[in-house]
């Protein structure tokens, strides 16, 4: 059995952060965790998987004290499938039964029915209490905000939400609008307020600068942000994003750990028309497989000072694999961290797709 670890650590400078890697991490990893701490919302129970400490190492979710499973549960893949719910509700009942304590969705996973929202409250509910529960707006507006808010405590079957997020925040003019008079950020302080979130959040992809600019100007409790194993190599968030986050004690959740396979050897690359009329496809082009292992690009995130990671997964087997992994995880030197960036470099780009989309 693993022993429960903790993400609480010192607040070093950013740049000197940067440099301890693995050493900051396994540092991290030793200490005791923060306190809980009270919110508009600390009257709902926090959720408790019974299995997570068994499961894997736990650290803590930023200043708010919830202790979360290494690895999480993303709301893509099978999960965003329509009409998939053979596949797609087994997936998130039998995380729950591996020791997973929290699981992501957003409001545009699955397009306008929402699958990924409507599959995840399929198991929510019957076991809302043992999992932490995030979902995301990307509407930049308050009213619009609060309708996708209100859509996803029903579809979720919950009446209220463990995070609610931003999401995709990309470029100043998203920040302007989200902060305009009438902007998302009044539905999230109302949300909050009201007690239909208990945290408030902010995910990114695609530069790091709007992500910190959001962070100066409200204190966030959590940050979704892509890290992987070639993100030094094209618009780093680890250089002072990551730091930033650490300071202020946010949770930090990373994601596009495997970058839709792009970034594993166990990959192959669709035809040059099919990726042509793909998302993805739309940021970067795919030439090759990448060069890592699920192994090690897991590893390399959490050598970082996450809180967790959020992968989905396509197959109970995959998301066996990758809680297997976090029940393995320790963390990697500095010496192996710079060998994996460096092992990501000549894929870094298709690993980075992300960060190569056309932003108004």
């Amino acid at each position: 059995m693993k022993a429960s670890k903790s993400t609480s650590i010192a607040n070093p400078g950013r740049r000197e952060f940067i440099k301890q890697g693995g050493t900051a991490v396994a540092a991290l990893l030793a200490q005791a965790g923060l306190p809980q701490v009270a919110t508009a919302a600390s009257a709902t129970a926090a959720p408790s998987n019974p299995l997570t400490l068994n499961a894997m190492p736990t650290r803590n979710l930023g200043k708010t004290g919830y202790r979360v499973g290494i690895f999480s549960l993303g709301g893509q893949a099978a999960l965003e499938t329509s009409h998939n719910e053979a596949v797609a509700v087994p997936i998130v009942e039998k995380a729950l039964d591996l020791g997973v304590n929290y699981l992501d969705t957003s409001s545009i996973y699955g397009g306008e029915e929402r699958w990924s929202e409507r599959y995840i409250g399929q198991v929510m509910k019957t076991r809302r209490a043992e999992a932490f529960l995030a979902s995301k707006t990307k509407e930049r507006t308050r009213d619009g905000s609060l309708r996708m808010l209100e859509q996803s405590l029903k579809l979720l079957q919950t009446d209220h939400l463990d995070l609610w997020q931003l999401h995709d925040i990309g470029t100043q003019t998203d920040v302007d609008q989200v902060f305009a008079k009438g902007g998302a950020m009044e539905a999230l302080i109302q949300a909050r307020d009201q007690k239909m979130v208990r945290y408030l959040g902010i995910t990114g992809h695609h530069r790091p600068d709007s992500l910190m600019e959001l962070i100066r100007r409200f204190p966030f409790d959590t940050v979704l942000l892509a890290l992987n194993a070639a993100d030094k190599h094209h618009f780093s968030f680890m250089e002072e994003l990551l730091p930033m986050a650490v300071e202020k004690q946010m949770g930090i959740i990373g994601m596009k750990i495997p970058a839709r396979g792009r970034i594993l050897s166990s990959w192959t690359p669709p035809s040059l028309e099919r990726q042509q009329h793909s998302w993805e496809g739309h940021g970067a082009i795919a030439k090759s497989p990448g060069t890592l292992t699920m192994r090690e690009a897991m590893f390399y995130t959490l050598s970082l000072p996450v809180s967790t990671v959020i992968i989905g997964c396509n197959t109970v087997a995959q998301l066996e694999e990758n809680v297997g992994l976090a029940r393995d995880f320790t963390p990697l030197s500095d010496a192996q961290i710079a060998a994996l960036s460096e092992k990501a470099k000549p894929i870094a780009e298709q690993a980075l797709f992300f960060r190569f989309f056309q932003r108004g």
